[in-house]
């Protein structure tokens, strides 16, 4: 292997990092509550350039790191259910998402005229949400299953799915029409796979993913990972953000995995977390530290304050909409974890930043509050919610099985 070690000495560190967070996390918990990823990013920074200097974003650690991204975002995809989804909570998060643009919108526009910031990149990214990014913590206090779970699942596809597709149409090229057409190409192509997707499966074919799950074969997972690199190499080539290949491929998976039996599901699903949780993600987070630019961000008073201001935008962009749009049907308690939950951003902004960046639209000081406030949502927010949201009442847990249920509320 040709392999510079200081690349793969960083790599080291990363997944040092990454095995220390979960003891750091029971030595904390009955003191402290901290999400791994907001554990994992801060020691990032730590080891990073911006203090101690212990590990660089070479290339070996930016292409696993981005690995790690596009695993995220495929895993993403992998929860949305559209059974349970559709109706109501899909048509709310929709509603709620283009209100979240619409005061993005206004602002931005308002920021472009106090500082001469370009209010597009600016509007698109305190639009999103992180789904991928909240998944684990949702998870871990085991709201994924409830009816809050269902609207958030649904706020956080819209609010991740939709800015991809803006940043695509919008952020990424001068020819609109160009970017359309190339969408409506790699939409039919994802359709077509969903299709694919869920047909019967061959006898033969349902065999062997049956028969590998326990062997060194793993059809099912060596499918997963061909759906999720194949996909993002269909966004690469036409020119779309390979988020946006990487969600498509969760999406069209789950529709694969619900053609077989019961018990396939669980092990399947334990599999893609043990390759996404277990490795690829927490290297995306740590790296998402490492890249943080806090000389850029402590450079001047000026774009010190956009850090707490860009923070507020999140909550007042996605916090409206959710306050006033689920007012029938969730109490203030419920709509006020809501509203925290959808307003944490992070890979989104990462993401909007670096192509402001790169196009010479934003400034290097700008970017890193952008980021800067994406990791304080992180951290801050998801923690918010649950204290205010408090302990989950049995009432309104759902079994996954019941995916009708929601959508009549």
């Amino acid at each position: 292997m040709d392999i510079p070690i200081g690349q793969l000495t960083d790599l080291v560190i990363i997944l040092a990092i990454a095995a220390l967070v979960p003891l750091l996390i029971d030595a904390l918990s009955g003191r402290l509550r901290f999400p791994g990823v907001v554990l994992e990013i801060g020691l990032g920074i730590v080891v990073g350039p911006s203090l101690l200097g212990w590990v660089d974003d070479g290339q070996l650690v930016e292409f696993v790191a981005n690995l790690g991204l596009a695993m995220l975002m495929f895993l993403a995809g992998y929860e949305i259910d559209f059974l349970r989804l559709r109706g109501k909570p899909l048509n709310l998060a929709l509603a709620g998402w283009l209100a979240s643009v619409a005061i993005g919108i206004g602002l931005a526009m308002l920021l472009d005229i106090w500082l001469d910031m370009p209010w597009m990149y600016v509007a698109f990214a305190i639009s999103t949400t992180a789904i991928g990014t909240l998944l684990p913590i949702l998870r871990d206090n085991g709201e994924v299953a409830t009816r809050l779970g269902t609207f958030l699942l649904a706020a956080g596809a819209v609010g991740e799915f939709g800015p991809i597709v803006a940043v695509s149409l919008f952020l990424q090229g001068h020819r609109p029409f160009r970017t359309v057409v190339l969408l409506l190409i790699f939409a039919a192509i994802a359709v077509l796979g969903i299709v694919l997707a869920t047909r019967p499966r061959p006898a033969r074919f349902a065999r062997v993913v049956g028969t590998t799950l326990a062997t060194s074969a793993q059809f099912a997972v060596r499918v997963a990972m061909l759906l999720l690199l194949g996909l993002v190499w269909a966004a690469e080539e036409l020119g779309l953000d390979i988020l946006l290949g990487a969600f498509a491929g969760g999406l069209i998976y789950r529709q694969f995995v619900r053609g077989g039996p019961e018990h396939e599901h669980g092990t399947v699903e334990s599999k893609l977390d043990g390759i996404g949780f277990g490795f690829l993600i927490p290297v995306f987070f740590v790296v998402s530290g490492v890249r943080f630019d806090a000389d850029a961000l402590l450079s001047d008073w000026q774009t010190l304050i956009l850090l707490p201001l860009f923070l507020l935008l999140f909550l007042v962009c996605r916090g409206v909409p959710a306050m006033v749009l689920y007012r029938r049907l969730l109490d203030d308690r419920q709509r006020a974890a809501f509203a925290f939950y959808t307003a944490t951003q992070l890979p989104l902004v990462v993401v909007i930043s670096t192509l402001g960046v790169e196009a010479g639209r934003l400034s290097s000081g700008t970017a890193a509050a952008m980021v800067g406030a994406g990791m304080l949502s992180v951290l801050i927010y998801p923690l918010v919610a649950s204290r205010i949201r408090g302990p989950l009442a049995e009432e309104y847990r759902i079994r996954a099985a019941e995916t009708p249920a929601v959508p009549e509320l």
